[in-house]
């Protein structure tokens, strides 16, 4: 049977992940040092897991109501408060996910659909682009550069806007060059959006990772951008709970309602004993994020330092825990630097082309792995370059 007439086109012409399939070949090898997946390499504090456990071992395995629990809410409403002095209606203006994932999914599906246009920094995460033409609508990318630190900047956003134009993604602090908006920027751009009447997605999954002595900065503490910004964040990177499958929507009670109807349709509702233990992770969890935080700025330092001295220039990143380095003057294709690194060297980084077209010449490291195995991956990858100049020369 010819499967091709039978899947939807908007499926079919979705290219799989890039970071996924250097991860899978990874998988396949042996002896490798992977910086290539965006995983804390932090166990889950213990007070977080025992939250889970106990409630285990309380038999609170039923479902949870599809918005998630009101508790797990309001913790979550307290700390926006708290952190970025936002107030969110924990019973209207929130809803528990599967994973920031799942609510970058609904949100683009409840605000975009045939006929809308999209608008996408990038270098940016990979999902954006194949969620927005699975809801049917169209992508329109924005190139930002590292010259301006890979911000995006009010005057890109004013050129790529058009009559069609009904929703903004702004991935900061980003994945996969480190960089962060700050409130000069968020202002400037603000006025375009007010401007032209958009909408926001704003993915903050890596707000509380920021270095320099910055602090992140919500576009939704904009003046008018509350109204027109549904925040997305969750406790995969800050908490170190990748497996616990947890993220949160915040936004407009009538933005969040949709959202809500969609979310229990497709999925019911998140995990009930990721929910528990995110409760107690909101509560108590401050210390864990500075302590991690503090290590990863450590192991920045170190990674940039170190690909800065071997001549392949680093953009100084200021969030996530990703550095987005230069590998142009290698004469490789990001592929290309990737593929004979990690058959090679058995290292294991991430083509930047994986994180759209403007990726090209630079590649993905992340350091949220031990100092251990980036110490060796930089050995690895200086001798490598090495070898490589050596082989031009001959």
């Amino acid at each position: 049977m010819d499967y091709s007439e039978k899947l939807t086109q908007s499926i079919r012409s979705v290219k799989p992940s890039g970071i996924r399939r250097f991860f899978d070949i990874v998988n396949e090898m042996d002896n490798v040092i992977s910086l290539s997946v965006g995983e804390p390499d932090f166990q889950t504090p213990w007070h977080v897991r025992e939250a889970g456990i106990t409630s285990l071992e309380q038999g609170k395995t039923w479902y949870t109501p599809n918005r998630g629990f009101k508790e797990l809410c309001r913790e979550i409403s307290n700390f926006y408060k708290r952190k970025y002095n936002l107030t969110y209606d924990p019973l209207e203006e929130c809803v528990v996910t599967v994973g920031g994932s799942e609510a970058i999914d609904i949100a683009i599906r409840c605000l975009a659909s045939a006929g809308d246009e999209v608008l996408i920094p990038q270098p940016s995460f990979v999902c954006y682009e194949p969620l927005t033409m699975m809801a049917g609508a169209t992508p329109v990318i924005i190139e930002t550069k590292a010259e301006n630190a890979f911000r995006l900047t009010a005057e890109q956003l004013e050129e790529k806007i058009t009559d069609k134009t009904k929703l903004l993604i702004l991935p900061y602090p980003n994945n996969p060059t480190g960089g962060i908006m700050e409130r000069a920027d968020l202002e400037a751009i603000a006025k375009v959006i007010e401007k032209h009447d958009l909408m926001v997605l704003s993915d903050e999954i890596y707000s509380e990772l920021t270095y320099e002595g910055k602090q992140h900065v919500s576009i939704a503490s904009i003046d008018g951008m509350r109204e027109r910004t549904v925040v997305i964040n969750g406790f995969s990177k800050s908490y170190a709970m990748t497996g616990w499958r947890l993220g949160y929507a915040l936004g407009p009670k009538e933005i969040v309602a949709m959202m809500v109807k969609l979310h229990q349709f497709c999925i019911m509702s998140a995990p009930t004993t990721a929910q528990y233990a995110a409760i107690e992770a909101l509560r108590n969890g401050d210390v864990d994020i500075e302590n991690m935080r503090s290590e990863y700025d450590m192991r920045r330092r170190f990674v940039v330092g170190s690909l800065n001295e071997m001549g392949l220039s680093c953009f100084n990143p200021e969030g996530a825990f990703y550095c987005f380095p230069c590998i142009k003057s290698t004469g490789l294709t990001s592929e290309e630097f990737c593929t004979r690194l990690l058959h090679s060297k058995r290292v294991a980084l991430v083509p930047g082309s994986a994180f759209g077209e403007s990726g090209e010449g630079y590649v993905r490291l992340s350091y949220s792995y031990s100092i251990k195995h980036l110490i060796r991956a930089m050995e690895l990858i200086h001798e490598f370059l090495k070898e490589l100049k050596d082989e031009s020369n001959g």
